[in-house]
């Protein structure tokens, strides 16, 4: 669930960085916060202990043993397609941040001020009968101008426009941070363009879960282009169909897709337009709004082929192409029946969702985000909401684990000490942010009506790409966040050498300032581990101190670290979530090794945290036993198949229950903890158990 920031572009350096207003110079941290619970909100101590099946050995299979009678009665409510500790908090968010939207409505203020922002977007995102009323008008001028192309460079425009139309395209540039240079802005070129997850749905023969998603995916887009009043829409479909494949032939695979190494390819201009000679550039660049003279081509091995399709296919194929998919990304913005014919293949078919949220939590998410009205919300829900003790006892936190890395390092056996200063000195300049910014975002500017929610929206995503635009010559701004205080998450920034916790995430199972000490190092403590593990993952040991992309190991000491990597790939690659269908090793290393390396930090720093003295026995429980339950408890969910599916080929996460098992498998002290022995299911011989960090 942890996410490597700007939308995984700061670690490709390809996608479109979270936008942002200019900033406020409002730095207030004054607190109205609800006093803290005098008890642990979760069982006498800070796990639920109802939620464990005991019958089930420790050792066999430790998510049934920690959640298993949880799992075995949790029945998934209709509108989701995943429920756990992380969904527990984030409808806890939801229903916190409503409640502030709806009193900032009930405020009101002058034109701009947030108040009137939030509260007007708000209500034209909640105006059913108006958004109804105007079915699919908005989006026709989108659509007549995708009509009226008549011509290559008229293609080539609409491609480079296709990201602010919320359409596709196989090319897309967008803003990210220069890995050679993080105290510079880069404009990054991406590839992709598909309507499917991933290119599996379209390249992997024979699996028949995915021709039964393609034959839905060719009658979704007839019906969507019926909606639109476009004829041929099952020809259509063919065509995008057989259009979207090839494209999908050309895109990398996905482990290849993350390596930093193949994806860092500086051009100027003048070498991109020399190399890649098959495109206008400047009808391109001109749609996109962005004027550059250096940029980051992810993967160029792939251009070449993909701008031999915008030349070679049929111009009414492209046409079709964005226009099928500007109704499907847009329709979130149009009345009803667009929304729920949409939703139908891409909630229920391709999630398993069989309906979609209440439509006050999809308002709700819409304004939250970082790239909305966030920041706006996230003033109050901070004050509202968040003890500032709790950032205090968390920078506690983040301390004892920097210290513990720390020891672990100059501990490590398997690395040189040129290679282990170099580390520490990563180490010594993480930067912790915790629960909110120092300084929020200014929306002045933004013009936001009553009764206008597809103006409203796309107001808002061209005001954050106007920002992009202007700041693309700027110092980056180490300040900015790239989630909002309300987001149930958090990440690790290469560039900035950064972790990063919101403060929505700062609650049970994963903090609480009453339970005991095992469970805040087993929960938040392995969190913060996890995200200081991305800085010397597989990718992220490729930045150094500064976050400037660039090796600081000997190649020995590098040859030693693979060798572990690729013990712990086989291990996750032997897991089979659905059958025939298995976790793919390289793909979710780097947050494998965060898992593992988190949960070796976290033991580390509860150990010291007890200054030589025993764990007390709590309900039965040693402290190392509360340590790994909590870890466990984390990662409590259920997940529908489809989502599951779509998981294992799009997301570098783990499915939960292997991250709840894939960690602890590979640490001594939980075999100890709960006597697994050989025989048991889980266990591994102590040379197969991967010790990195």
């Amino acid at each position: 669930m942890f996410k490597n920031i700007l939308k995984a572009s700061v670690a490709a350096s390809v996608l479109m960085l979270a936008g942002c207003g200019q900033e406020a110079t409002d730095t207030s941290t004054d607190v109205i916060a609800e006093a803290p619970a005098a008890k642990a909100e979760l069982g006498s101590f800070g796990i639920d202990l109802t939620a464990r099946n005991e019958a089930v050995k420790p050792g066999d299979d430790f998510f049934s043993y920690a959640s298993g009678t949880w799992y075995d009665n949790y029945v998934l409510p209709d509108d989701k397609t995943s429920f756990g500790a992380f969904n527990a908090l984030h409808e806890r968010s939801q229903e916190q941040v409503k409640v502030i939207i709806q009193a900032l409505a009930e405020k009101g203020g002058e034109e701009g001020s947030p108040e009137q922002m939030v509260g007007d977007y708000y209500a034209s995102y909640m105006d059913t009968a108006t958004v109804d009323s105007k079915g699919m008008a908005p989006l026709m001028p989108t659509l007549k101008a995708i009509a009226a192309i008549s011509d290559i460079d008229g293609l080539t425009a609409a491609l480079g426009r296709a990201g602010r139309d919320d359409s596709r395209s196989p090319i897309s540039a967008g803003l990210g941070i220069n890995r050679l240079d993080p105290s510079k802005y880069q404009l990054g070129i991406g590839t992709g363009g598909l309507g499917l997850p991933d290119r599996d749905y379209y390249l992997e023969e024979g699996n028949e879960r995915f021709d039964k998603i393609k034959a839905a995916y060719l009658t979704h887009i007839a019906e969507m282009m019926a909606l639109a009043g476009v004829e041929d829409g099952a020809a259509k479909a063919d065509a995008i169909m057989a259009l979207e494949t090839k494209i999908a032939g050309h895109l990398w695979p996905r482990a290849e897709r993350r390596n930093r190494d193949k994806t860092l390819n500086p051009h100027t201009m003048a070498e991109l337009k020399e190399s890649f000679s098959g495109l206008n550039w400047d009808v391109f660049f001109e749609a996109t709004g962005y004027d550059v003279n250096e940029l980051n081509v992810s993967h160029p091995s792939a251009m070449t082929p993909l701008i031999a399709l915008i030349s070679g296919e049929d111009l009414e194929t492209w046409k079709a192409y964005l226009t099928f998919h500007a109704i499907s990304g847009n329709s979130f913005l149009l009345s009803d029946e667009i929304y729920q014919a949409n939703f139908k293949f891409r909630g229920t078919t391709l999630s398993g969702q069989p309906k979609p949220r209440d439509r006050w939590k999809r308002g709700v998410s819409l304004l939250s985000g970082t790239n909305s009205l966030g920041e706006a919300i996230g003033q109050v829900y901070v004050k509202k909401h968040f003890p500032e003790s709790a950032k205090a006892q968390m920078e506690e936190l983040v301390e004892n684990l920097r210290t513990a890395m720390g020891e672990r390092i100059d501990n490590l056996e398997w690395m040189g000490d040129e290679t282990k200063a170099k580390a520490q000195e990563k180490l010594a300049a993480f930067n912790p942010k915790i629960a909110y910014p120092n300084k929020w975002r200014s929306y002045e500017g933004l013009n936001i009506q009553k009764g206008d929610l597809f103006g409203n929206y796309k107001r808002v995503q061209e005001f954050f790409h106007a920002f992009d635009v202007a700041r693309i010559n700027r110092e980056t701004d180490k300040e900015e966040w790239f989630m909002t205080p309300q987001t149930v998450n958090a990440y690790y920034n290469p560039a900035f050498n950064e972790i990063v916790f919101p403060a929505a995430i700062l609650g049970a199972p994963f903090f609480d300032p009453a339970a005991d000490a095992a469970v805040n190092y087993g929960g938040i403590g392995a969190v913060i581990g996890h995200e200081m593990g991305h800085g010397f993952d597989d990718q992220g040991s490729k930045s150094d101190a500064n976050g400037v992309q660039t090796n600081w190991w000997t190649d020995e000491d590098r040859a030693n670290f693979e060798e572990r990597t690729t013990m712990l790939v086989a291990q996750y690659n032997a897991y089979e979530p659905i059958d025939g269908t298995h976790v793919d090793g390289s793909f979710t290393l780097g947050e494998n090794i965060g898992d593992v390396g988190g949960i070796a930090m976290a033991y580390h720093a509860y150990k010291l945290s007890l200054k030589g003295a025993e764990a007390p026995i709590i309900d039965g429980l040693t402290g190392d036993q509360r340590f790994f339950l909590a870890w466990a408890q984390v990662w409590r969910s259920k997940m529908r198949e489809q989502a599951l599916l779509q998981r294992l080929k799009s997301d570098p996460h783990s499915p939960a229950k292997y991250r709840t098992i894939g960690g602890p498998r590979n640490h001594d002290a939980w075999y100890e903890a709960f006597d697994v022995q050989p025989g048991d299911a889980m266990y591994l011989a102590p040379e197969e158990r991967v010790r990195i960090w």
